[in-house]
């Protein structure tokens, strides 16, 4: 092994190799190197999205709801939420009711599609109240007119704090014909700041409003609940809702926010497809220089047999002369991935700024930042792939220099 090694060094940096040669194999190493970077790279920005839609998104919306199949509301709710807070798989559990409406102020008018109503006091443990300004909490709980409007919806109206906002909510009769709005005019007492979609569709207002207003008879229309698990809100609400004894609908923050996860998981699944395709590509250039140096080395290669070199011993030359670039290239790769991955968010915001033009709208996106999150187990596992590629990449040419002919190739030289 250690002749092979110093054999393997040696045809690797002599002098009498062909120039074309030297370029095929720095750019096979060059390519190793940008694959596993760019691959880490975007991998860590794919994580520190769906890290921000568990840390930020989902702190805002239920991770699963029951609601009502009439206007009546849920029957005996007080004793639901007893039974359900006793479910380990259930953070916080609480009544709610939600209508869409209109907002008007002056002569601007906005529609709300997720106005929701809360009851303070059984919220405290929602992660809505960890999110909001402690002032505006407070100005919430004291005032039952009071309503906390998103950021996009408070501009859109040229809102201030404390100002006086009209709210139009639709009527239906009996018949399922529409009657005259009912109109409710509400203190906006706070700002929530989510990002993107949501902070021009989303307010919270008080239960006991909405109730007497929707004419709700049970007092909420539905209940809302968060789980230790974001991710088992499917399995854990088909749980729930098929044991639930009054005929309710039932939804998941999969079924309303599950788009934004899946183009995460979509974009990951193509990055990591074509990622590997641009590593397969550079890691085969291997075959060309090694096809090549084999050409090249056959006097070489003849010489070691008829001296006796077995043909294990020649396989072991070229596969190790091989596996160096596919080593350095999948080292310098690693080593700045995982050094940009850990400074994107920094390197973007001095690239914002220079520029002056973002990466990501707050006003689109639910984020207005580059986010990054790395995961030293996809950097190991693409690591892993670029070694692996660039060991197979070698295996043919190894092979080739054991067909070579010593008498003709002596003969030739």
């Amino acid at each position: 092994m250690s002749l092979a090694w110093q054999l393997a060094l040696r045809f690797r940096s002599s002098k009498r190799q062909n120039g074309f040669i030297s370029f095929v194999s720095a750019s096979s190493t060059l390519g190793i190197a940008l694959g596993c970077l760019v691959l880490i790279l975007l991998l860590s920005v794919m994580n520190g999205f769906e890290r921000e839609l568990k840390d930020r998104l989902l702190q805002f919306i239920p991770h699963g709801e029951l609601f009502a199949f009439n206007n009546s509301g849920i029957e005996n709710w007080q004793s639901h939420l007893e039974s359900f807070k006793q479910d380990p798989r259930i953070v916080n559990v609480e009544p709610y009711s939600k209508a869409s409406g209109l907002l008007q102020k002056g002569n601007k008018m906005k529609a709300i599609s997720e106005l929701v109503a809360i009851d303070p006091a059984l919220s405290m443990k929602n992660s809505l109240v960890k999110q909001l300004d402690s002032l505006d909490w407070q100005n919430f709980i004291e005032n039952e007119q009071g309503i906390l409007l998103g950021k996009g919806l408070i501009s859109h109206l040229q809102l201030q704090i404390g100002d006086k906002v009209q709210l139009l909510l639709p009527q239906l009769s009996d018949d399922l014909s529409f009657r005259p709005p009912e109109t409710l005019w509400l203190t906006v007492v706070g700002e929530i700041n989510i990002g993107g979609e949501l902070d021009s569709q989303i307010g919270f207002m008080h239960l006991s409003t909405a109730s007497e207003t929707l004419g709700t008879l049970t007092g909420a229309q539905g209940i809302r609940f968060s789980f230790v698990d974001a991710f088992s809100a499917p399995e854990v609400m088909r749980d729930i809702g098929f044991a639930f004894e009054q005929h309710v609908y039932i939804s998941d923050w999969t079924r309303t926010q599950g788009h934004l996860y899946q183009d995460i998981q979509l974009v990951r699944t193509v990055v990591y497809v074509a990622l590997t395709l641009v590593l397969a590509v550079a890691c085969f250039n291997i075959v060309s220089t090694l096809v090549m140096a084999v050409n090249e080395k056959q006097a070489e290669i003849a010489m070691l047999r008829t001296m006796g070199a077995k043909d294990k011993m020649i396989v072991t030359v070229f596969i190790l002369q091989g596996a160096i670039n596919g080593v350095i290239g999948t080292l310098v790769g690693v080593i700045l991935g995982v050094l940009l991955a850990q400074n994107l968010t920094a390197i973007a915001t001095v690239i914002e700024s220079i520029t002056g033009k973002a990466f990501l709208s707050g006003d689109i996106y639910f984020i207005n930042f580059l986010p990054s999150q790395l995961i030293w187990s996809e950097v190991a596992f693409t690591a892993a792939i670029a070694l692996t590629l660039s060991l197979i990449a070698t295996i043919y040419p190894a092979i080739k220099a054991t067909r070579i002919n010593p008498a003709e190739a002596l003969g030739q030289h």
